[in-house]
């Protein structure tokens, strides 16, 4: 009997919820996780989780090298840092809250430790949007 192993529940079709701590269910709250849903398939949240990463290490590269460093060394206007940067950091922190949310739908082993990364680079981006308003203000 082949995939006794794996449940297969049709759409639409009430699940358990699995046992959650009290950490995983204040988690599962702040991210609208519902409860009683079939948790969904890895390889998007993967997926997801690349595209987050992507967008957050080039908001990081922009503000670090090529705004301050090469743009100025070629001549072209200075400035034009924050009307990059804002966008590409709110698109970045968009995805990096979609990512989350989708290690914790897919209910993920590692979804602690994803949660965290994606902390850490959040919190970078969103500094690095901070002073970019904060610099267009005045």
């Amino acid at each position: 009997m082949q995939g006794m192993d794996q449940l297969a529940v049709a759409p639409g079709v009430p699940v358990a919820p699995p046992a959650r701590s009290k950490a995983d269910e204040a988690m599962c709250r702040l991210l609208r996780v519902p409860d009683g849903k079939a948790p969904i398939d890895e390889s998007e949240t993967h997926r997801i989780f690349s595209a987050s990463i992507f967008l957050s290490a080039l908001r990081c590269l922009l503000s670090y090298i090529v705004l301050p460093v090469v743009l100025p060394a070629i001549g072209l206007a200075r400035g034009v840092g924050p009307a990059i940067g804002i966008p590409i950091g709110l698109l970045a922190l968009s995805f990096d809250y979609l990512g989350i949310r989708r290690f914790w739908l897919a209910n993920h082993r590692h979804r602690w430790a994803f949660t965290a990364l994606y902390a850490v680079v959040g919190t970078m981006v969103l500094i690095l949007v901070i002073v970019d308003i904060v610099n267009v203000v005045h």
